[in-house]
C-alpha cells in the first residue's frame, strides 16, 4: 500500500507499466467535474467514479475486500473518507469464495488500521492488500483506477 498526493504521482510512474497512463489522466483532468460512472482511460486502465454518503466502520467492513487482477488507485476527490486495511496473508476468515468475474475475494476479518483521505490524495492497493474503503460522514466522491496486472 502506498499513500500519497497527486502532486507527487510522477513518482510512481515506474511501478507498473500503465500506472503512467493512470496518473496522467488524474493529474490532468478536473475530477470535480468527472460524473458517475465508469469508463477506460487506457487500455487495461479502467475508472469508477462515486459520489455516495460515507459509510459506519462495520458497514464498510461487510466488505473488506482485495483483488487479483486489478491494482486499485483510489482518489479522494471530496469529502474526508476512512479507510481500513489489513496485510492479505494476515487475513483468516474468507466469506465465500475469490470472484473471478469481479476480482474480488472478501474477508470477515478486522482491519488492522485505518487512516483518512483528504481531496488531491490517493492510496495505491496492490493484492496483498485487503481494503475497506468509504468509511466516513457525509457525501464523498471518490475515484477508484483499476489497473490491470498483466
Amino acid at each position: 500500500m502506498i499513500i500519497d498526493t497527486l502532486q507527487s504521482a510522477e513518482k510512481y510512474y515506474g511501478l507498473h507499466k500503465n500506472f503512467k497512463a493512470a496518473f496522467d489522466y488524474l493529474t490532468s483532468t478536473d475530477l470535480n467535474a468527472v460524473e458517475v460512472g465508469k469508463f477506460e482511460i487506457a487500455d487495461g486502465v479502467k475508472a469508477i467514479v462515486s459520489d455516495n454518503e460515507g459509510k459506519t466502520a462495520e458497514v464498510a467492513g461487510e466488505k473488506f475486500e482485495c483483488h487479483n487482477k486489478n491494482i486499485d488507485i483510489q482518489v479522494c476527490i471530496r469529502g474526508d473518507e476512512t479507510i481500513g486495511w489489513k496485510p492479505r496473508p494476515d487475513c483468516t476468515q474468507p466469506k465465500g469464495d475469490y470472484n473471478e468475474e469481479k476480482d474480488v475475494t472478501f474477508f470477515g476479518d478486522a482491519p488492522d488500521m485505518y487512516f483518512n483521505l483528504k481531496g488531491g490524495q490517493f492510496v495505491i492497493f496492490y493484492p496483498e492488500d485487503v481494503h475497506a474503503p468509504m468509511i466516513g460522514k457525509g457525501l464523498i466522491k471518490k475515484l477508484v483506477v483499476k489497473v490491470r496486472i498483466d
